[in-house]
């Protein structure tokens, strides 16, 4: 029988040191073509609401599965997650369904610790001031995975909604500085983190000095971006899937419709760094994030082996 995972089993079953080195193996498998993936497929089920199918399959792991995906900005006025989602597992070998698990967490989760590995392979090694734009879930949880890759002097948070902002500084486990404009967050940042829900450019060029690396994970859609084409342009771009960065980066896509870039300004992928020194002089390094079916399906195989073993979950008759 299937086994149940709740998000209170995946949450005890993962550690977010273990899961930034999962994705990185992870992430060094999709680009070494070691993973079956196609792009996701989303369907705009409302105006700015989305459903998406996210499958996988994991050779090395011995599984495949899919996420199931919405997201319902709206959601913030029923006290409800923006982002809702499940994970199906099943068996390599004899095709069987081994586990549903819940996948918000998983989200929230494998999210940071992805940009955790693009912060440990192309920030600076003397980096030491990181810039968080958002307040929400996403921002919590890069607060909980940067610091373990980087050693920050100085955390700084910024959001439009000043109530929001002082919320987070109030309740961070850490020191969080917060900062009175986005300009001000980023002004002298090492490392920014742009986890917002905004449409629209909320950083400006000439705000980012050389030397830095943004790390986009908002505007997952073809029209929707956080930064402006001038930034992209000055950019060494780093992408999760360069497959999925020409179909859903607003990011990506507006600059190259705009004529800042060209498709062939994406530098590398993410993956393609693993083991491989990335040498960007004096450049801004973008890192776009998607996120990607096999990060799910590999940290959804983790939470399901470690909670079985430990004799948790709920067993399910279909």
């Amino acid at each position: 029988m299937p086994l149940w995972l709740s998000e209170a089993d995946v949450h005890r079953a993962l550690t977010m040191g273990e899961l930034i080195d999962a994705m990185q193996s992870a992430l060094a498998a999709f680009s070494g073509g070691k993973v079956i993936q196609p792009v996701r497929s989303v369907v705009e089920f409302r105006a700015g609401c989305f459903f998406g199918l996210m499958p996988a399959c994991d050779p090395e792991g011995n599984l495949f599965g899919a996420k199931l995906v919405t997201v319902a900005p709206d959601n913030s006025s029923r006290d409800l997650p923006s982002h809702q989602a499940l994970i199906t597992l099943f068996d390599g070998t004899t095709a069987e369904l081994l586990a549903v698990t819940d996948g918000r967490y998983i989200t929230e989760a494998r999210t940071a610790a992805v940009s955790a590995v693009a912060a440990r392979l192309l920030a600076r090694r003397d980096a030491g001031v990181l810039a968080i734009l958002g307040t929400g879930v996403q921002a919590r949880s890069h607060l909980e995975a940067l610091p373990l890759v980087r050693h920050f002097r100085e955390i700084r948070v910024w959001s439009p909604t000043a109530a929001h902002v002082r919320a987070f500084v109030e309740e961070a486990p850490r020191e969080v500085r917060a900062a009175g404009s986005a300009e001000e967050a980023m002004r002298g940042a090492d490392v920014v983190v742009l986890a917002t829900a905004s449409t629209t450019p909320v950083i400006r060029s000439e705000w980012v000095a050389a030397g830095t690396l943004v790390i986009a994970v908002g505007a997952c859609r073809p029209t929707h971006r956080e930064m402006d084409g001038s930034l992209m342009a000055r950019a060494a771009v780093v992408v999760d899937s360069r497959a999925a960065a020409m179909v859903e980066a607003g990011d990506i896509l507006l600059a190259i419709a705009e004529g800042h870039i060209t498709a062939d300004h994406i530098h590398a992928e993410l993956g393609e760094v693993v083991g491989h020194a990335l040498a960007c002089p004096g450049e801004i390094t973008v890192f776009k994030s998607l996120g990607l079916a096999i990060e799910d399906v590999v940290s959804a195989g983790l939470a399901y082996r470690r909670t079985k073993a430990a004799g948790g979950g709920t067993q399910v008759q279909l």
